[in-house]
């Protein structure tokens, strides 16, 4: 494998590389330390020493801006450092010292900067090298031999236990092998590989320890490849140009040419030295880094970390944004999406026996399970005899009766209910986890990464800020790509996306606008060090994906990108505002100085007061934007984690709608009849007391809670959102729920207390209300969390005693 070097050869060695930096330690402390001394010796009236002391931070300037417009002009490149020269060469001359300690100050600030930007040219690929695979177990016969993985070769046999990565790309030879393929593809979710399936290296074994035959060597392997990949797109990007080089293009000649004029028409030296002191960069070399620096501090109170003034600037300039699907806009973790009972039973009961017996499972989707339970108040007894079989679920003892929870049991004859749940997964883009008690199916657990809640109006809130295309680009199949998709509104889709179709995909929308990309694993390191601006989800995500990226959120939100995005555009329309509007009266200046009507002290006077306009207005980016969000009040903040929390307990009763309503469906006549290989079939009885449960769960927990949520925090929201027409929409909601609710409770009073089944003309529309409330329940709930919940910051705030929070 060809190994990357840690800081990618930006750093300097030797004496050479220590001399340069302290030097410009040492310039860059006498230019700034003559300021002080300066104005002391001035304000206790002794000017010459003033003078002479800013002379020497003037010296302190000159003589680095000479070395590097020097090198500049060997390489065929100006920019404005020549005229940050000719002014520190001319304020001397005419007696403005203190006007030239300035200017060189600001000129080896910046560069100091940029050298500090420099040095991270080229990614960082550490964390990258920590997680190569290092060992490798070679079959031997009867014995295991460790080697390193470039001694493999192909054709060896390998063992990989459990938890150790993949050394090189090869074949299974075991029955199956059960992996965590996170690193490569960015996927959560374990990937089962029968005997013969290829593996690729750097995947982490999550299952029982398994054989394979090496097909590659590992500098030909998936691992090597990814390194390979995040070296030549880091080192794909030229350095950025700076703002002020862009403008210098025009503004040098044109100074130059003006003073040279000036000079020959006048015959007289002072008039050019005054064109050159009131041409003096200072809008150039003040303008745009007070401004950056300005947005750079507004954005780390946000939490969005930017690496260099650079990557704010491109930021700002973007037009398009790639985006990681599995923990940038989906949380990253699955999630219960719904509890579908079989046989009768309740979701409580499913959801309780399913978190009974995953409670000491460390695999992923059982911590999706337990944390359910434990949000919807269910205590689940504690299991014995706890057996995990990977790739095929857990089987365990809780209050005597043998539970299983994973994949349906192969080989059993399935009923009807089991292939309705199968088909509603597969319809749902959702995993499977069967819970099956003595034998029987009593219900399934279906789980996906939906969209994170504050995903929506991230991506509208880009579009409003001049993102003109959002691409999602993920490793995960097409079809839970394209579900998530169309919740958020995306333009174009790339689904099962290996880190080299990341990598090309970025190249691709680079050539037709500035492209920003969001990721947050390891898979995505080389995609965020291909695009123009590499932005990491940095609060769980990879550190690679940190290392490789110019912007980390240190916040597990991604609504922090809109907040980038919005504070980038504003502080370059500053800078540029600032800068162009310096130069414009730089401009006048010069003419007044060449026709000789402003003297060089005057223009010297004049040259200060408009850089202190031009930083006055600098300094506007660190006001917030009127498009990013200011923080709710505590108040308002605890309300909303108390009717957030109340949500997580109702998903429940929302369920329960839909059970309701699929019993409705699925009931029959008579007696419940056993189906072949357990579970039983619905009878009009159960969906009667199905009913009369919703029913109940609607007038004692749902309803109460929109109430209060119209009632108590609608009108908090009011303020923070500007009036009560912004919560309008969800009230006509809350409406039409207490409306539907209402026609649930006259089908029960048409049916009277008694009666076993609903006679078929109710049964139509009945259906027609559970499934319509339990789609408007799903939408108004989405919907809030998306508008209102999302706005709850990361840390919370204390919790008022008297006001019930999310622990109740």
């Amino acid at each position: 494998m060809e190994r990357a070097p840690g800081t990618g050869g930006a750093e300097r060695t030797g004496f050479g590389g220590w001399a340069r930096r302290y030097g410009e330690t040492a310039t860059l402390g006498t230019a700034v330390a003559a300021l002080p001394v300066g104005a002391v010796l001035w304000w206790t009236g002794t000017p010459g020493p003033a003078d002479a002391v800013w002379f020497l931070g003037t010296l302190a300037g000159l003589v680095p801006a000479l070395v590097m417009v020097a090198g500049e002009l060997r390489r065929g490149r100006t920019g404005v450092d020549v005229i940050a020269v000719l002014a520190l060469v001319g304020t001397p001359l005419v007696g403005e010292y203190l006007a030239g300690a300035l200017i060189a100050v600001m000129f080896l600030g910046g560069r100091r900067l940029e050298e500090s930007a420099r040095r991270r040219a080229t990614r960082d690929l550490r964390a990258l090298m920590e997680r190569s695979p290092r060992l490798a177990r070679r079959r031997v016969g009867d014995r295991l031999v460790e080697v390193t993985p470039a001694d493999v070769v192909p054709g060896d046999l390998l063992m990989v236990g459990p938890g150790e990565a993949v050394p090189v790309d090869g074949r299974v030879e075991s029955a199956e092998a059960v992996l965590d393929e996170s690193a490569l593809t960015g996927e959560s979710a374990r990937v089962e590989h029968a005997r013969g399936a290829m593996v690729s290296s750097g995947t982490v074994n999550a299952g029982a320890a398994f054989t394979m035959r090496a097909t590659a060597v590992e500098a030909d392997s998936a691992w090597a490849r990814l390194v390979l990949l995040a070296r030549r797109a880091g080192a794909e990007n030229a350095p950025v140009v700076r703002l002020a080089d862009r403008y210098a293009a025009w503004f040098v000649p044109l100074t130059l040419l003006v003073a040279g004029a000036a000079w020959a028409w006048s015959g007289s030296a002072v008039r050019a030295v005054a064109v050159l002191v009131v041409a003096t960069p200072c809008p150039l070399l003040l303008a745009a880094p007070v401004a950056i620096v300005s947005g750079l501090s507004r954005a780390a109170r946000l939490g969005v970390v930017v690496r260099d003034g650079g990557a704010l600037e491109r930021l700002g300039r973007a037009r398009t944004v790639l985006l990681d699907k599995t923990g940038t806009l989906t949380g990253g973790r699955p999630r219960v999406v719904a509890v579908v009972p079989v046989a009768g039973a309740s979701t409580a009961e499913v959801l309780r026996w399913a978190a009974a017996a995953e409670q000491l499972s460390p695999h992923v989707l059982a911590r999706a399970l337990v944390e359910e339970a434990g949000a919807r108040g269910l205590r689940p007894p504690v299991p014995e005899r706890v057996v995990e079989e990977p790739g095929r679920g857990v089987t365990a003892t809780v209050d005597g009766r043998p539970v299983l929870v994973g994949r349906f049991p192969a080989g059993a004859p399935v009923p009807e209910a089991v292939r309705r749940v199968e088909h509603r997964a597969t319809l749902d883009g959702a995993a499977v986890v069967w819970v099956v008690v003595d034998g029987d199916p009593l219900g399934a657990v279906l789980l996906g990464d939906p969209p994170r809640p504050d995903a929506p109006r991230t991506l509208r809130r880009l579009r409003s800020v001049g993102i003109t295309r959002l691409v999602m680009l993920t490793g995960d199949r097409e079809a839970p790509a394209r579900e998530v998709a169309a919740v958020l509104g995306l333009d174009a889709v790339r689904a099962e996306q290996s880190p080299a179709d990341k990598v090309a995909a970025v190249r691709a929308e680079r050539k037709r606008a500035g492209t920003v990309m969001v990721g947050d694993g390891i898979n995505d390191a080389p995609a965020l060090a291909a695009a123009d601006v590499g932005v990491a989800m940095g609060a769980r995500g990879a550190g690679a994906a940190s290392e490789a990226a110019d912007i980390v959120l240190t916040t597990d939100r991604v609504d922090r990108l809109a907040d980038a995005v919005t504070i980038a555009v504003r502080t370059r329309r500053i800078a540029v505002q600032s800068a162009l509007g310096g130069m414009l009266l730089s401009l006048v200046a010069m003419g007044a100085a060449a026709l000789g009507w402003l003297p060089p002290a005057a223009g010297a006077l004049l040259q200060e007061g408009i850089d202190l306009l031009v930083i006055l207005n600098a300094l506007r980016a660190l006001r917030v934007g009127r498009a990013v969000r200011s923080p709710v009040d505590p108040t308002t903040e605890r309300m909303l984690r108390r009717f957030a929390a109340e949500h997580d307990e109702l998903r429940g009763v929302v369920e329960a709608v839909r059970e309701a309503a699929d019993r409705l469906s699925t009931a029959r006549e008579g007696a419940r009849a056993p189906a072949a290989g357990g579970g039983g079939v619905d009878t009009a009885a159960d969906a009667v007391a199905a009913v009369r449960r919703v029913d109940r769960l609607l007038e004692d927990r749902l309803l109460p809670h929109e109430y209060a949520e119209e009632h108590e925090l609608y009108p908090a929201l009011a303020g923070v959102l500007g009036g009560a027409e912004a919560t309008a929409t969800m009230s006509r909601a809350h409406a039409e729920i207490e409306r539907l609710a209402r026609r649930v409770r006259t089908h029960l009073d048409l049916l009277g207390p008694d009666a076993g089944e609903f006679p078929p003309e109710q049964v139509v529309d009945l259906r027609a209300v559970l499934y319509g409330l339990h789609t408007v329940l799903r939408m108004h709930f989405a919907q809030e969390e998306e508008s209102y919940f999302s706005m709850i910051p990361t840390d919370p705030v204390p919790t008022d005693p008297a006001s019930p929070g999310p622990g109740r």
